[in-house]
């Protein structure tokens, strides 16, 4: 048998592959029907046409053989070498071999598995496995970097933002820059502080090593009016104001003035800085003195057209934010930015706000995504994409352990099939505001201050929502993915709000014994969490008194 396999390669000779086996095992699922041998023949007979290695009628193909090993599986091994004396084409044959082991499901009524859409995470190798054990690190270092890409891009307004965010976390980033046009940035590489390779340097790793959706052109994508690499923007980005209540425009109209004013020293200055963040920006002349500005007003960006937009003037903001007083301040001696930073910490009522807002976008996602359900699944992609941008930036926000564990669940639920970049909608662009107020909150030192309860009930539903729309696309490995990171979201609940476990049906014996009596009863539930002694079997069970 070996040799009757390996005579083809010496028509080969030096073309011959460095590796010329071709091995691929395939199992039923355990609920799968026992096939015989004949249909477990006729198995590997079509997938080895579907890959393209032995197709039907081809007399010059490769030679191979199936064993069958155990009742569920066979392994089919193939030379690589044609009898004909070619090399045949195994170029991406991983993608022939899914959509072939598909098509058996579907024709024997097996259980589907997922197609090769390319969502799935890039698998980790077994020498990052074992790296990371030798270190005592929790995860490898691939999937730190993942997470921590996927976080800082959820919540940034720009590109500079961008890998700002990234440094604040202590992730190295590397740019690359264009050989053609001087300055322009064309891709990045991140890595983790300490791991290096055998030379002492760096592991780096591309965005697109990462994953599909975490390259530098389709980060891009994400954020509009995106600026070189430089300072990050004081002002409000690239934030949707139709998802935002009015509290919340004030307070970053607010926070993106007072930025600005921290980084001016004088008028001009001022202003420059306010439009470039984003803001609307009007003066106020004196009405003696033709050309003196007197003060200002801001206003975020209009939404809609026809929509006149709300002023706010800078006194009215806060008392030292008046042109009159800024003048003063920008007069004093000492640099101008001497006190930035300072107030950029929000009340408790201002972060509340900024979750408030964040779980009314995740309802209003869950609504659109329920209105497409049935009529146009595949028009809420954005949506199931932005998603995962929102769990990313609340899990780091909140701290949360079972939130961290719904992001990752869901990072698969969220991609669209092979690596392609949805159209924005709005739900999707209510998604990533949430995420980019929420980015805005910093992470919160006293977690009693801010309720989250609706936030996380907002999520539960909409990744339940997600889930069920995975599931009419067909795609299993998606839904099983969203149903996964439902259940840690769950979790993520207080235990005040969770639900209490219903007991058990009553049994067949117990139904028909309770038929002998005028009305239905059943045993009292022992509250063992009030006391953990066992009860006594023999002491009788007295029914609960009724109403006198």
């Amino acid at each position: 048998m070996e040799a009757l396999l390996t005579q083809p390669l010496a028509l080969l000779g030096d073309r011959s592959f460095r590796q010329p086996v071709w091995h691929l095992p395939l199992r039923a699922a355990p609920e799968d029907p026992v096939m015989s041998d004949g249909e477990w023949a006729r198995i590997a007979c079509e997938v080895m046409d579907r890959v393209g290695l032995a197709r039907e009628g081809d007399l010059g193909a490769v030679r191979w053989v199936a064993v069958r090993h155990a009742a569920d599986h066979v392994h089919i091994v193939a030379t690589l070498a044609r009898q004909d004396g070619g090399r045949p084409d195994v170029w991406n044959d991983g993608y022939r071999v899914r959509d072939a082991c598909r098509a058996v499901e579907r024709r024997y009524g097996l259980r589907g598995t997922a197609p090769a859409d390319r969502t799935a995470a890039r698998r980790l190798t077994r020498g990052e496995m074992e790296k990371a054990v030798r270190r005592g690190r929790e995860v490898p270092s691939r999937t730190f970097l993942q997470r921590a890409v996927q976080t800082a891009a959820a919540g940034a307004c720009s590109e500079g933002e961008f890998f700002q965010r990234l440094q604040d976390d202590g992730v190295l980033v590397r740019l690359r820059f264009s050989q053609r046009a001087a300055g322009e940035v064309t891709g990045y590489a991140v890595a983790v502080r300490g791991d290096v390779n055998e030379d002492g340097r760096p592991v780096w790793f591309g965005g697109g090593k990462l994953a599909d959706d975490l390259t530098l052109p389709k980060l891009r994508r994400r954020w509009t009016g995106a600026d070189d690499f430089g300072p990050a923007r004081s002002g409000v980005g690239p934030l949707d104001g139709r998802y935002m209540s009015a509290r919340t425009k004030r307070v970053l109209v607010w926070s993106a003035v007072r930025r600005a004013a921290d980084e001016s020293g004088t008028t001009t200055e001022f202003f420059d800085r306010l439009r470039d963040g984003g803001l609307l920006v009007k003066a106020r002349y004196s009405q003696t003195s033709p050309g003196q500005v007197t003060g200002y007003a801001v206003a975020f960006p209009v939404e809609r057209d026809g929509v006149e937009p709300t002023w706010y003037p800078g006194s009215r903001l806060a008392d030292d934010l008046s042109l009159s007083r800024l003048h003063r301040r920008w007069a004093s001696p000492g640099p101008p930015h001497a006190q930035a930073g300072e107030h950029d910490e929000l009340t408790p009522e201002e972060r509340q706000a900024f979750y408030d807002d964040a779980a009314r976008a995740a309802a209003y996602a869950t609504a659109q995504i329920r209105r497409y359900l049935a009529v146009s699944p595949h028009a809420v992609q954005d949506a199931c994409w932005a998603a995962s941008d929102a769990l990313r930036v609340a899990a780091k926000v909140t701290g949360n352990r079972h939130l961290h564990r719904a992001a990752d669940a869901y990072d698969r639920a969220a991609r669209a099939p092979y690596g392609r970049i949805p159209a924005p909608t709005p739900a999707g662009d209510a998604l990533r505001t949430a995420a980019r107020l929420l980015a805005r909150t910093g992470v919160i030192k006293n977690r009693a201050v801010v309720s989250t309860v609706l936030l996380i009930a907002n999520f539960v539903t909409l990744l339940d929502t997600i889930a069920e729309l995975r599931h009419l696309q067909q795609r299993q490995a998606q839904a099983d993915a969203a149903r996964r990171a439902a259940a840690h979201a769950r979790e993520a609940r207080p235990a005040a709000e969770r639900p209490v476990s219903q007991s058990p049906a009553p049994s067949a014996q117990a139904r028909l014994a309770m038929a002998g009596f005028p009305s239905p009863w059943a045993p009292l539930q022992q509250d063992l969490s009030r006391s953990s002694a066992p009860s006594d079997p023999t002491r009788p069970v007295r029914s609960p008194r009724r109403g006198r």
